[in-house]
């Protein structure tokens, strides 16, 4: 049985803080999955071997796979236990740990490299999911598009700052890469200490009956998984489209800037300075898709960003020039913020009440579902055909997820 949450009331430090934990994560996500590691496994850690795309994109998919068996388990042990905050604390300070580890792997370690990255890989999706599973706690219908969007405008401007980071300390001197694997590490914790600080936990301990224990009604709430669900059918079909579309999303967060050093033939700063315009396009697509749909609804932004994401799939194939792949990567970046920050939203209008670790826990299950299609299938498109077959592939990744989020209704009548 559970308990009532209690109510505090949300004041505007706690919002920030929540967002604070967007800001501190995003530079793991645009520094060691996306930006300086992928490159520098490939070219330092796997010498150029013609499979280390496969190499990585396999590690991505095989963290995500674990997160998939225990993201509905740990959002839902979260709740029973009301302990989201000390899961949220743990997996952090394991992200923050693994990522400054890849500072000791050397030439040829690709085995120590890719256990590294899947432990912090693993982390970090797992602390997603339990801080998104505050925002139903410390938003309305009315806001919460808004503040998922100041959440991923948060993140996009941490990326930013990261980023800046980044490319002072390899510009420093010969040599100096692996010092921006520690600074990861240390910006991620440093960063998320707001959150841990102002972010309260409203939920309490549920009252187990004779013989129960959270570590079963744990398991037994995972394997509910498929009964309840239809229950929900928006919901459910959502998580569909969910799987569908970030698959291509998140193959494109993996493989980024190796496309742009091997297809476009950018430098490593020159790849750092893109992505400084992708982070801004990434605020503006967050804050603005965010203020849309308060306005307009969740849908049409979702709409909206996959038909932007299809013709950026569409136009980096395409893309021979570094300015025509600047183009891209700008309409890239505010398609990722809006379709990350709506789809959030969503999943927090239609989430029934009282039951957020629970079913962040199941976006948590098909977002990393998708972790495992997205980076895997690109990963040895490029090894079999090359990026731009890969690439525009991937666009149908979005075109399917827009054919199965058309019709539905995304509204908080929907949620039953």
């Amino acid at each position: 049985m559970s308990q009532p949450a209690k109510h505090y009331p949300v004041k505007r430090r706690e919002i920030l803080g929540w967002c604070c934990f967007d800001f501190a994560n995003s530079a793991f996500t645009t520094l060691i999955i996306t930006v300086v590691y992928a490159v520098y496994f490939k070219k330092v850690v796997a010498a150029n071997d013609p499979r280390a795309a496969g190499w990585w994109g396999t590690a991505l998919a095989a963290s995500q796979l674990v997160v998939l068996v225990l993201a509905p388990f740990v959002g839902a042990y979260a709740d029973v236990t009301a302990r989201k905050k000390t899961f949220l604390i743990a997996t952090a300070v394991l992200c923050a740990l693994a990522t400054a580890a890849l500072y000791f792997v050397g030439p040829g370690e690709v085995v120590l490299a890719l256990l590294l990255v899947g432990l912090a890989n693993l982390a970090f999706s797992l602390s997603e999911n339990l801080c998104a599973a505050f925002l139903p706690e410390i938003s309305t219908p009315a806001n919460v598009g808004r503040i998922s969007g100041y959440g991923w405008s948060f993140g996009y401007l941490g990326g930013l700052l990261s980023l800046v980071l980044a490319l002072l300390i390899i510009r420093s001197g010969e040599g100096r890469v692996p010092w921006t694997f520690v600074m990861t590490g240390a910006f991620f914790f440093l960063a998320s200490l707001p959150t841990l600080l102002l972010l309260r936990e409203r939920a309490q301990p549920r009252v187990l009956l004779t013989g129960e224990n959270a570590l079963s009604l744990g398991w037994q709430q995972l394997l509910q998984l498929k009964r309840e669900l239809p229950q929900h059918r928006t919901l459910a079909v959502f998580f569909v489209a969910l799987t569908v579309f970030l698959s291509g999303l998140l193959a494109v967060v993996a493989f980024a800037a190796l496309y742009a050093t091997e297809v476009i033939g950018m430098s490593e700063a020159e790849v750092i300075g893109l992505f400084v315009v992708l982070q801004l396009a990434g605020v503006v697509g967050a804050f603005g898709f965010g203020f849309m749909q308060d306005r307009c609804g969740a849908k049409l932004p979702l709409v909206v960003s996959l038909l932007l994401w299809i013709g950026v799939c569409v136009g980096a194939a395409l893309s021979h020039t570094q300015a025509e792949f600047y183009g891209v990567s700008a309409l890239a970046g505010v398609g990722m913020g809006a379709l990350q920050s709506s789809a959030r939203a969503v999943v927090a209008t239609l989430t029934p009440a009282g039951r957020s670790g629970e079913f962040f826990g199941y976006w948590g299950f098909f977002g990393k579902l998708a972790g495992v299609i997205g980076p895997l299938v690109f990963g040895w498109l490029v090894t079999g055909f090359g990026y731009r077959a890969a690439i525009g592939v991937n666009a149908g990744f979005f075109l399917v997820g827009l054919l199965i989020l058309l019709p539905l209704t995304l509204s908080a009548r929907a949620r039953e």
